[in-house]
């Protein structure tokens, strides 16, 4: 398994101290030690309102990211009902 930088960081990625890089083919951030016990100890002590309003601020950040890459891997409508009818070429 090899790690690569990451070419390309969103404007709101690269705000943040982390490198990103490529790790078996997702990407992965490398975090100081302190820093991921204090994320994991957050996580266990959050309530679950918290996690839950986390993981969807975690969505959309994702979702912004995926959009200002120019929605690589998006099919249109289109394309969409041709491939659930069968009709994909």
């Amino acid at each position: 398994m090899s790690a690569e930088p990451i070419e390309h960081l969103p404007a709101e990625a690269a705000a943040e101290p982390y490198e990103v890089i490529h790790l078996g083919g997702e990407a992965a951030a490398v975090v100081p030690l302190h820093d991921l016990r204090r994320m994991k100890a957050l996580e266990r002590l959050a309530s679950a309102d918290a996690l839950e309003e986390a993981d969807a601020e975690a969505m959309y950040a994702q979702f912004r990211e995926w959009e200002a890459a120019g929605r690589p891997g998006a099919m249109s409508h289109e394309e969409v009902t041709r491939f659930l009818l069968g009709e994909a070429e």
